[in-house]
């Protein structure tokens, strides 16, 4: 990986854990925590690809792991966002924009369900059997809701700094939108950024014809004299 794409995925990470720790973790709602660290590792696997959303994933993880109040086997939580990252990396756009919100949500919700299970799956092989006597249904449902409520805050930002870290084109030609934009198109399906789109068309498209008529006009006035 390049060395911004390291130094922007260890700030999102170490940030993201320390939200999750110090604010999220005490919420004590109920059933499953948000994962604020598992949102960050989507945002920025679909900008990084497979191999770069597997190493965010495997790194964030192993970061989950050791850090307090840990109460597991390190590596279990690598495991799972390394190979979440991975398969979440699958789907980015070769563009790197994304048409509709449903695939990115559809991905969150999976990653939400299939972490949870991962997670369970690897701690039973453990000897780890927590998550039999809280309700594996009840942390279903709820991590996939959380999660689902708190990516649109979450996902579209990550992948705003990491395109703009990359010096990607498509954010740079679109740097004077705000967060705030990205987020509601994101939440009405993509709606939003193709109006955006379609701004920056209808204002080329007007460009154009203004320089045509100058240069007809230009034309005309040599034929006169």
């Amino acid at each position: 990986m390049r060395v911004n794409r390291i130094l922007l995925s260890a700030a999102l990470v170490v940030v993201a854990l320390v939200i999750q720790v110090s604010v999220l973790a005490r919420l004590h709602l109920p059933g499953a925590v948000p994962d604020l660290m598992l949102l960050t590792v989507l945002g920025l696997a679909m900008v990084y690809g497979h191999v770069g959303g597997a190493l965010v994933g495997f790194g964030a993880g192993l970061l989950a792991d050791l850090a307090p109040p840990a109460d597991h086997a390190a590596g279990r939580y690598a495991l799972v966002l390394c190979v979440v990252g991975y398969f979440a990396g699958l789907i980015k756009p070769e563009n790197g924009r994304l048409k509709s919100a449903t695939g990115p949500m559809l991905v969150v919700v999976a990653a939400a369900v299939g972490s949870t299970l991962l997670y369970a799956g690897v701690g039973a092989l453990v000897g780890d059997t927590a998550a039999r006597h809280v309700g594996m249904t009840s942390l279903l449902i709820t991590a996939a809701l959380y999660d689902l409520l708190l990516a649109p805050f979450v996902v579209p930002g990550v992948m705003a700094l990491a395109r703009r870290a990359d010096h990607d084109p498509l954010t740079e030609a679109n740097s004077g939108s705000k967060a705030g934009d990205i987020s509601a198109g994101w939440i009405s399906s993509g709606t939003g950024m193709r109006i955006g789109g379609q701004r920056g068309g209808l204002g080329g498209l007007k460009a154009k014809a203004r320089t045509r008529t100058v240069r007809v006009g230009r034309i005309k006035g040599v034929k006169r004299l």
